[in-house]
């Protein structure tokens, strides 16, 4: 459960940077919702998997959870660089949040 209460606290930090974005293009109460909520959902989440799993293994996956997801919104909704090398490195982000579940107890 902790596990899965750190994936969605992950995506709750993609939604929050999303809504980053959106309140710097323009500042609704939609954008303000989605950048207030998700991060508010996020951390709460994450204090949850904090719980059961050690800080520094949970702030990685976080972070890298967002890291990646950020990207992701960045390179499909705004058009940043979808370059080979900048997919390779979000890739081993993503086999090092794996590997540190991997290796958790």
């Amino acid at each position: 459960m902790a596990w899965f209460a750190l994936i969605l606290a992950g995506c709750f930090e993609c939604a929050a940077v999303a809504g980053i974005t959106k309140v710097n293009q323009k500042i609704t109460v939609a954008s303000l919702t989605l950048l207030i909520g998700g991060f508010t959902l996020s951390f709460l989440l994450l204090s949850l998997a904090m719980r059961d799993i050690s800080m520094g293994t949970a702030y990685a996956v976080w972070t890298g959870i967002g890291t990646v997801g950020g990207t992701v919104i960045g390179i499909l909704f705004y058009g940043e660089s979808k370059s080979k090398l900048r997919v390779f490195f979000i890739g081993l982000i993503i086999v090092s949040a794996i590997g540190l579940r991997l290796v958790s107890y």
